[in-house]
């Protein structure tokens, strides 16, 4: 797994939204260094191969994306795939022991909060995007997702 320009965007996000002032993060030899409040003082840098264009200093927070809804391209026709807006833990429940946020079978809307992807300790809600029917949650509970890994699987309202 190698570093995007807009992976690189979203830990920017993450940090802006987060209370620490910096993270340091090294990923199959490249190594990102980000510091809130403003630019560090240069530093040479080895990347391997490409490298990640350089993050601008203060970007302004934003909200997580809606997740990508995309139509099912294998299996029943028709199907719509809720994907994860963040790569993190994805959690089905609010809370361990508590009931899940939705259940097979069960109609969504737009809104309807259909998990949570936890983030630097931070907790992202994801909504479903989409008005219809759960018909197959493929996410495990308390596994590591990756941004646009499909999560459950909708019939679409007519």
């Amino acid at each position: 797994m190698s570093l995007t320009a807009k992976d690189v965007e979203e830990i920017m996000k993450l940090l802006e939204a987060s209370t620490f002032d910096r993270l340091s993060l090294e990923l199959d030899g490249v190594k990102l260094e980000l510091e809130r409040g403003g630019a560090a003082p240069p530093r040479a840098a080895r990347l391997p191969r490409e490298a990640a264009p350089a993050p601008a200093a203060n970007p302004a927070p934003a909200p997580a994306a809606a997740p990508a809804v995309k139509p099912r391209k294998n299996g029943e026709e028709g199907l719509i795939e809720i994907t994860s807006p963040l790569l993190g833990i994805y959690y089905r429940a609010p809370k361990p022991g508590e009931p899940p946020f939705v259940e097979v079978g069960q109609k969504v809307d737009t809104e309807t909060v259909i998990g949570i992807v936890e983030v630097m300790k931070l907790m992202n809600s994801v909504s479903a995007g989409v008005s219809g029917e759960i018909v197959e949650i493929l996410a495990p509970n308390g596994e590591l997702v990756e941004h646009g890994e499909v999560l459950m699987l909708v019939r679409p309202d007519a």
